[in-house]
């Protein structure tokens, strides 16, 4: 048995899943449907950049989610069946709902991309950072953002030894700095747009609830798990409460990959730009199978390791 999951902001590239429009109807149709849900420009966008434009996040999440999906939808005839559960990291959870059914892509499409502008528009630009702390456990980073008198905490769990911290920019740094002192071996300032998953993008939050409420979501076909509960979504109410509390919670990615494998997972498979949650896979569980799809060139692989954990 295996999981499908999909990857989140920072995974995007100028040219990103264009070669499965070459090779598959399928990919092609949904590069046309999310184009036109985005009002135009958004295939321009992906096959030609520039990557500074492809960098602006209302951009970049429904450019990731389509080519996400278009692979999906291009490989969804040749899996032997279907997946026991999806999975997304943060942008990547409507990636999840679009490919189980219970969020249309057009609607998608338009979802994410003001998802990313009311994101954007949170925190003026450089008040906000994020940092990766690698080498300490996540109690010990959580333990020590509590102790900053400024707005810091965890915003994505995503290996055992590597958690993402998110907030003010003073603070950022000055818990980078104290969690050094704690034993980190490494602190990276990463190269974001906003300090997203944390309490400063409550804004955010508040502006996408109407947003969600109006969107038409239905029961999934297959489970999709929640970063915030890291547990299967139980509703169609229930999605949109939980991407609401996504946009300022923690991404519970280790948990969530933990409960894939209390569903049976033996292989987890990644779609779409990068590699990035396969990298984090081999961090949480060694024994858990990994394949990737970015481009045409992986298929085969992928659907061979897919054959071997349904048999």
């Amino acid at each position: 048995m295996y999981s499908i999951v999909f990857p989140g902001q920072g995974s995007q590239s100028v040219g990103m899943s264009v070669d499965f429009c070459d090779h598959y109807p399928a990919a092609r149709d949904v590069f046309a449907e999310a184009d036109d849900a985005f009002g135009g420009g958004l295939a321009k966008r992906i096959r030609e950049g520039p990557e500074e434009e492809l960098r602006r996040t209302e951009v970049t999440q429904p450019a990731i989610l389509t080519a996400s999906i278009a692979v999906y939808r291009a490989l969804e005839a040749e899996l032997p069946q279907p997946p026991v559960v999806f999975a997304g990291h943060s942008l990547g959870e409507y990636t999840a709902l679009v490919a189980a059914g219970a969020l249309g892509l057009a609607d998608a499409v338009r979802l994410v991309r003001r998802r990313g502008a009311f994101m954007q528009d949170a925190v003026p630009e450089g008040e906000g950072a994020m940092a990766a702390i690698l080498g300490l456990d996540p109690e010990s980073v959580a333990r020590v953002c509590a102790g900053i008198d400024a707005p810091v905490a965890p915003a994505n769990f995503n290996t055992p030894v590597q958690t993402v911290i998110a907030g003010r920019a003073a603070a950022v740094a000055e818990a980078g700095e104290a969690l050094s002192a704690a034993g980190a071996r490494r602190v990276v300032a990463l190269e974001v747009s906003a300090p997203f998953h944390c309490e400063l993008m409550s804004p955010a939050a508040d502006k996408l609830a109407p947003v969600l409420s109006d969107a038409a979501f239905g029961e999934a076909r297959i489970p999709v798990i929640s970063n915030v509960t890291a547990e299967p979504y139980r509703s169609a109410a229930d999605a949109r409460r939980l991407l609401r509390e996504q946009v300022c919670a923690p991404v519970r990615w280790v948990d969530g990959v933990r409960r894939q494998q209390q569903e049976g997972v033996k292989l987890q498979l990644e779609l779409g730009p990068g590699k990035v949650l396969t990298g984090m896979a081999a961090r949480i569980e060694r024994s858990l199978g990994r394949a990737n799809v970015e481009r045409v060139d992986d298929v085969d692989k992928a659907l061979r390791a897919v054959a071997e954990a349904c048999a």
